[in-house]
């Protein structure tokens, strides 16, 4: 990651990593007709791509944010989480329960993550001006 990368570049690239991650996924349950990891299957999907890719929707609309180095950082505890989370949420439905505490502290790290983005929502990032919609000519 480059000083000069966007939060919203850094989600979108983690999202489709995520995306395909998760579609290799499906891929080898459907091959394999074993679904014991469905649930970190539907992890990897919503976290990795649908709110990284929100994220970076939401990041790309207020420049002054997009460049913070806090955004930054929230995009990149949340991808590295969602990847700990993923696997050890595999792990325990392939019944490894050593894997259990590790699905609980990164559930933890998803949240407070969740609670910094809350913070930079609301502490009032301004959206970019004219970013609404406009009718097509």
């Amino acid at each position: 990651m480059t000083a000069s990368m966007t939060a919203s570049t850094l989600a979108f690239r983690f999202a489709v990593v995520f995306v395909v991650a998760g579609m290799l996924m499906g891929i080898a349950m459907a091959a394999s007709h074993d679904t014991s990891v469905m649930p970190a299957h539907a992890h990897l999907n919503l976290l990795g791509w649908v709110s990284l890719f929100m994220f970076g929707i939401y990041y790309e609309r207020r420049p002054a944010l997009d460049t913070s180095r806090l955004a930054r950082l929230q995009v990149l505890i949340w991808a590295l989480a969602t990847a700990v989370l993923t696997v050890a949420v595999a792990a325990v439905h392939l019944g490894h329960d050593a894997a259990d505490p590790v699905a609980a502290v990164t559930s933890l790290v998803v949240l407070g993550d969740t609670l910094l983005f809350d913070y930079l929502v609301y502490r009032g990032a301004p959206a970019h001006q004219g970013a609404g919609f406009a009718p097509a000519e």
